[in-house]
């Protein structure tokens, strides 16, 4: 009777079971690598973007403006969600409901619209925290900051892509 032929490499023995503990433990590990990998990745370009003495830094402020005061910032994108502020500035902060009138909020913008208004929160800020929001949109690259009317007639600072 011949023999049978010799088990190649990565084949499954005769007899074995699929899924065996070994093939579960080699899974496990490499998503576990993968899920580290993917969380120092997103941990260090926040870092870069935030933190970072390297990273983009935003202009000087418009001329003008007493940054000892307190700012009002709308807000109307990731910022309104407690845990984006906490990450950004340090603390969830006070927020209002606001709307900014005749705009209408296209993606991650703002746009002029007569008749429209975009909802979103008000917040108030110290200059040092209006810097970090700066940073965080990127301000001269992104964004640019205009001090818009709100509903209410408050003046706040909007954030607007730049074109």
């Amino acid at each position: 009777m011949p023999s049978p032929p010799p088990h190649r490499t990565g084949q499954p023995q005769p007899g074995a079971v699929r899924g065996s503990t070994q093939d579960t433990t080699r899974w496990f590990w490499r998503a576990l690598l993968a899920s580290a990998l993917l969380s120092l990745a997103i941990a260090g370009s926040l870092w870069w973007v935030l933190l970072s003495p390297f990273g983009p830094q935003p202009p000087d402020g418009p001329p003008g403006v007493d940054v000892a005061e307190p700012q009002r910032v709308f807000v109307y994108g990731t910022l309104r969600r407690p845990w984006v502020r906490q990450f950004v500035l340090g603390r969830r902060g006070e927020t209002q409901p606001a709307l900014l009138p005749d705009h209408r909020r296209v993606g991650l913008d703002v746009h002029p619209q007569p008749g429209t208004a975009t909802p979103g929160l008000l917040l108030e800020v110290s200059g040092a925290e209006l810097r970090r929001l700066d940073r965080y949109e990127r301000v001269g690259r992104r964004y640019r900051r205009c001090l818009l009317p709100l509903a209410d007639g408050t003046r706040a600072w909007v954030y607007r892509r730049l074109r």
